[in-house]
């Protein structure tokens, strides 16, 4: 296995990782809190605007890792 192989594998385990915590910290919870279904359906579209922060959060850290490493490294 090459080192590209293990980036993309680390890479796709940390991602799926991200995506069960979403699930089970914030769209269970999140939908188990409101019994009509509408109400379901507007808290499962307010998670994804948090799906949408974390993500951007993460990819700002990578960005900012990348940016440093060829800077210093």
């Amino acid at each position: 296995m090459s080192r590209i192989d293990i980036t993309y594998l680390v890479a796709g385990v940390c991602g799926l990782a991200g995506l069960a915590a979403f699930v089970g910290l914030i769209l269970v919870p999140a939908v188990g809190s409101y019994r009509q279904s509408w109400q379901r359906l507007v808290a499962v579209m307010l998670s994804f605007y948090v799906l949408a922060a974390m993500m951007g959060i993460g990819l700002l850290g990578a960005g900012a890792v990348i940016w440093i490493w060829g800077r210093y490294g």
